[in-house]
């Protein structure tokens, strides 16, 4: 028993944390060279709530194939990576300087409206309000590379994929807190 409600939130920290290393390599990518790493940022505000949203969402995913009892506050769970902007708390006027603040946000409300579509649980009209939210990054990301770029090659399409791929990933798992409760017993082997 107790192997089986470790092991799911041990697999999602582990992907949690993979998820946030990716999205450190496309922040450098967007950055460039002015992109720096350091414990408090890198590992603070990013790889470690990264690794903690994929245990909360791995035990999530326990509690919905062993039939518990719902913790709806999971469904919340990627709002940890808001946590860089306690700090900013200090100074309200600098809260979303530099975009971090705003992507902060937008990351894990997005992620959180794509899930809620996605379960497909719920009163429809706001399943397809929350998806067509969810979308938004794609057409948002376009709109914001043409304004600082003439032209967008090779590198601004990879970096755009990058960026998708990343929402679309969060976007997955912020789905497992709204899904439906398995109630076998044979599903959790």
């Amino acid at each position: 028993m107790i192997r089986s409600i470790v092991r799911l939130p041990a697999w999602g920290g582990v992907c949690g944390l993979a998820w946030a290393s990716g999205l450190r390599g496309f922040m450098a990518q967007v950055a460039g060279p002015d992109s720096s790493v350091s414990w408090s940022g890198t590992f603070g505000w990013i790889l470690l709530p990264g690794a903690l949203i994929g245990v909360l969402l791995g035990w999530s995913e326990h509690i919905r194939r062993t039939g518990g009892e719902r913790r709806r506050w999971l469904t919340l769970s990627p709002l940890l990576f808001a946590s860089v902007l306690l700090p900013g708390l200090t100074d309200p006027a600098n809260i979303l300087a530099d975009g971090i603040g705003g992507g902060a946000l937008a990351l894990p409300v997005f992620a959180i409206a794509g899930g809620y579509a996605l379960a497909g649980r719920g009163q429809r009209r706001l399943r397809v309000l929350c998806g067509v939210l969810a979308l938004g990054p794609i057409p948002g990301w376009v709109i914001a590379t043409l304004a600082q770029s003439t032209a967008i090659g090779p590198r601004e399409t990879w970096i755009a994929v990058y960026f998708w791929s990343l929402q679309a990933v969060l976007t997955l798992a912020a789905s497992i807190p709204f899904r439906s409760t398995v109630r076998s017993p044979a599903a959790t082997r």
